[in-house]
């Protein structure tokens, strides 16, 4: 057993689970692997996100240090995130859970209905759309 901030745990996986179980994390972690993101150009890549909901996850990957959050002093204010070193450690595990998505679904493609390809990410999806 792990204690880890006031929690206890089976397995440090559970930790990193954590980290990025919630609607957007992984894809605001692979949008922020391809370099840094303005807010509003987040927003663009995740339309069904809610500001509030973005500004939610993006503040918790922030304090758990995956992500960095550079305030630039210009008027008006500008603001970018991106990967902190931890959060650059992480991208190629994010790219293999997609890869290993794409290869889930290959197995399973009769189970799949819809392929929305605004909605997938990384090399999985074009994998998926065969480019």
């Amino acid at each position: 057993m792990i204690t880890f901030r006031d929690k206890t745990y089976r397995c440090t996986s559970e930790i990193i689970l954590g980290l990025v179980s919630g609607k957007w994390k992984i894809a605001i972690l692979n949008h922020l692997a391809k370099g840094p993101v303005r807010f509003n150009q987040l927003q663009r890549l995740l339309p069904d996100a809610t500001q509030r909901m973005l500004t939610m996850q993006l503040k918790m990957l922030e304090s758990d240090g995956l992500i960095i959050r550079k305030v630039y002093p210009v008027s008006p204010p500008k603001v970018e995130y991106g990967l902190s070193e931890l959060g650059e450690q992480l991208a190629p595990m994010l790219t293999m859970l997609c890869d290993f998505g794409a290869t889930y679904i290959e197995n399973y493609s009769d189970e799949v209905s819809h392929t929305d390809p605004k909605h997938t990410l990384g090399d999985a999806s074009k994998k998926l759309r065969g480019t």
